[in-house]
């Protein structure tokens, strides 16, 4: 048994990916017989600590400020920040943990690394993509954060990402060691639906509204530049009309959302583009289900969990090339790789794979096969030996090589 104390960016009831992705792999290492905590950072720092429980597990919640160029920032950290840090001392001590996992660095990484020099307790840092996929590119823009990666880098006594070229990034501009890094990719709950926010039963979601039949592309995130829905409409509407014999429907909410609303108009095929907003995971889980193909369009993508469910679902992928896809999408085989920026290649894949049925559906039964290996138990093991090595545990650890790679040991 292993005490684990994660510390993630953000955590339920908050919405996203690395909430979904912190709570599997907690409830997992409940699961398989581990202590588990969870201390988190408030969404306003400026409100005191909370402590609740969430399906069984002690969740934390404190202020995290980091000192930013203006007054009251510098304020809050040198104030609240030392009693922040305190608290977390407290929690240390009153659940011993044996390792602290930091899930997606910001200011929750920044005061795991201090506690960690405080307690001498080994750190696990797995990046996210954070790094390169935040909407205000906070780490241009921070200073502070920047220096604080480096630092907990050079203290971790592991660091992983979901991704190769996750961790490419953290050697290329924050100093991880070439060849340190791990990568262990993300999961899915093989029994659930998606990643969108919870909402009471109604009315069965229809992607296509008042035509129930039509087939239709989906395209699921959340709506901003770096998620390329913009390069996925110029491709649709590149299909000669004839071969775009299905509608596209692009899922979820965001500050983009209007000028893509405009740009399917201005091309010509907002009659075939529908916009529905963010959905809920049994919606999540129907659209899948239900689409032609999902299209997974990003300028850049750390790795791409919406493949995942799109696989869990047994749908055909077109994803892009660009980012950490290609390190586990087989390109012809269990998904179709794309550069979104080639417009007419983008167009022509598309079209084709509207066209070929047995392709598809071929490629959508090697998907839902490949899925088995990104279960929330096997990624979570992955962990598990991870935190074996770093602990000191013998074992457990047996068989873990640094820069091993889950999708190819597991499947």
């Amino acid at each position: 048994m292993t005490r684990v104390a994660l510390l993630p960016s953000a955590y339920p009831p908050s919405l996203g990916g690395v909430e979904e992705l912190t709570r599997h792999l907690a409830l997992t290492l409940l699961d398989a017989g581990d202590e588990v905590e969870v201390w988190t950072g408030l969404p306003d720092d400026r409100r005191p600590e909370t402590v609740e429980v969430r399906d069984g597990i002690v969740v934390r919640r404190l202020p995290l400020p980091l000192p930013a160029t203006n007054w009251s920032s510098m304020l809050r950290a040198a104030t609240t920040g030392p009693r922040t840090l305190f608290s977390l001392r407290n929690a240390a001590d009153a659940f011993r943990p044996d390792v602290l996992h930091v899930q997606c660095f910001g200011p929750n990484g920044a005061y795991a690394t201090a506690l960690a020099r405080l307690t001498r307790l080994p750190l696990v840092i797995t990046l996210q993509g954070e790094t390169m996929m935040d909407d205000t590119d906070i780490f241009e823009v921070s200073t502070v954060l920047r220096a604080s990666l480096r630092s907990g880098i050079r203290r971790a006594a592991a660091v992983t990402a979901c991704s190769a070229f996750t961790l490419a990034d953290a050697e290329d501009r924050f100093g991880l060691a070439r060849g340190r890094g791990l990568v262990i990719p993300n999961g899915v709950d093989l029994g659930a639906g998606g990643a969108g926010d919870d909402s009471p039963a109604g009315t069965p979601f229809l992607p296509v509204p008042g035509d129930p039949g039509r087939r239709y592309l989906l395209a699921l995130g959340r709506v901003v530049d770096k998620k390329g829905f913009d390069l996925l409409l110029a491709a649709f509407a590149a299909m000669a009309p004839e071969r775009r014999t299905a509608d596209l429907v692009i899922a979820g909410s965001g500050p983009a959302l209007d000028g893509l609303e405009r740009m399917a108009g201005e091309l010509g095929v907002g009659g075939q583009v529908h916009f529905v907003g963010r959905l809920s995971r049994d919606d999540v889980a129907s659209a899948m289900a239900g689409a032609t193909a999902f299209v997974m369009p990003s300028r850049l993508e750390p790795f791409g969990i919406v493949v995942l469910e799109a696989w869990r679902a047994g749908v055909a992928v077109v994803a892009t090339n660009r980012g950490g896809a290609p390190e586990f999408v087989d390109d012809g085989e269990t998904g179709v790789l794309v550069d979104p920026f080639d417009t007419p290649a983008f167009a022509a894949t598309l079209a084709d794979l509207l066209a070929d049925d047995g392709r598809r559906l071929a490629i959508g039964r090697a998907g839902h096969e490949r899925v088995r290996a990104y279960s929330w138990p096997a990624v979570t093991e992955q962990y598990r030996r991870l935190y074996a090595t770093v602990t000191g545990v013998e074992g457990q650890a047996a068989g873990l090589d640094a820069g091993a790679h889950l999708g190819s040991s597991v499947a």
